[in-house]
């Protein structure tokens, strides 16, 4: 099993499917995943056709190495589109390439279900994302195939997507910065809500490691929970928070002076594997 992984997050949880889907695989050490965890998160991510976890995870490390420059894949600094959906329209800037390649990969593809799902990725996305979700109301209860395709597959994937696109462009625009403000990245509570908690951005860039990816708790994080309730049952161990003093120096060194006198202990559902680093 790679040292680095957290198959648990990702841009994307605009619906159920997404809450599991693999955030940063192997790009912050936040939590180590059992197999079937990990299995499920796979899964997920055929549902939701983000891209396979390799490609995703390749662009999410530049992010957050190169972000904000020339490198980073959705550069906020290239205006709200870009960084919404026009990264995904145009050729990507030379330095996305040049300096993609000085990221390791290595830990990713020696993962056999990574290696696994990039190669199957198209066919099995054809039928995770697009048929089956057409044909279950056909066959439960008799919907049309158009209004199936339609509904179920077409309009799910457009919020979905475009909720995802929203942590990329929204949250790196709107918002307060309570732990840097030098950087473009924001907390902003919508798109938590719409994505099921990764909209407390600044906190996510400051502390990548954090499997919490915030300091308020379960508010409007309902990614937090589904790990916690893995790490109950055993499927989900090793799990990285920052440290709460570590929060705080943050706040006062660099922070925009919001929630500095915020000092609610983090809830968790399970404690024993929590470090806090």
């Amino acid at each position: 099993m790679p040292n680095a992984t957290n198959w648990i997050r990702k841009n994307q949880r605009a619906t159920t499917a997404n809450l599991c889907e693999p955030y940063g695989f192997g790009v912050h050490i936040a939590l180590l995943p059992q197999c079937p965890s990990k299995t499920v998160a796979s899964l997920c991510c055929y549902i939701t056709y983000g891209n396979d976890i390799y490609e995703w995870c390749r662009d999410h490390r530049v992010h957050h190495k190169f972000t904000e420059t020339d490198a980073d894949p959705h550069n906020m600094k290239r205006g709200f589109f870009f960084a919404h959906i026009g990264w995904l329209m145009c050729r990507k800037h030379p330095d996305v390439a040049k300096k993609g390649k000085t990221v390791f990969l290595g830990d990713l593809w020696a993962d056999p279900i990574v290696r696994f799902q990039r190669r199957f990725y198209n066919p099995l996305v054809l039928f995770f994302c697009f048929y089956m979700p057409t044909m279950i109301p056909v066959w439960c209860w008799d919907e049309t195939v158009w209004n199936s395709f339609f509904i179920a597959v077409m309009a799910r994937y457009g919020v979905s997507m475009n909720s995802t696109f929203l942590v990329n462009s929204a949250a790196h625009k709107y918002g307060n910065q309570p732990f840097d403000k030098y950087i473009e990245a924001r907390e902003n509570p919508v798109v938590a809500l719409l994505t099921g908690g990764e909209g407390w951005h600044n906190y996510h860039h400051v502390f990548p490691w954090d499997y919490a990816t915030s300091e308020l708790g379960y508010t409007f994080n309902l990614t937090k929970v589904f790990i916690d309730v893995m790490a109950m049952i055993g499927l989900a161990y090793d799990l990285k928070t920052a440290n709460p003093n570590a929060i705080k120096e943050r706040k006062l060194k660099s922070g925009d002076g919001a929630r500095v006198k915020f000092n609610e202990k983090r809830k968790i559902l399970y404690t024993p594997n929590v470090k806090n680093k």
